[in-house]
């Protein structure tokens, strides 16, 4: 789930292996490209951390970093 806290959206995202975390993330990738909204994401084996808040409104999260999120969810069946 999403947690809104300090003007972010993160979530943690869990993979059985390397493999599907990193597919996982080329995933994410198109709808950022797309979107046009690229987002801060660490990824360590098989966890994917993304961060979300929009620069251009003074690093706040706004309703762009909110259906970002309803795009990555659609990818887990969340």
């Amino acid at each position: 789930m999403w947690q809104e806290e300090d003007n972010k959206l993160t979530r943690t995202f869990s993979f059985a292996d390397f493999s599907e975390a990193f597919a996982f993330m080329t995933r994410v990738a198109l709808i950022a490209e797309k979107a046009d909204h690229h987002p801060f994401w660490t990824n360590v084996y098989n966890k994917v951390t993304i961060e979300l808040t929009t620069h251009d409104a003074g690093n706040t999260v706004t309703e762009k970093d909110r259906q970002f999120a309803r795009a990555v969810d659609r990818l887990t069946g969340a």
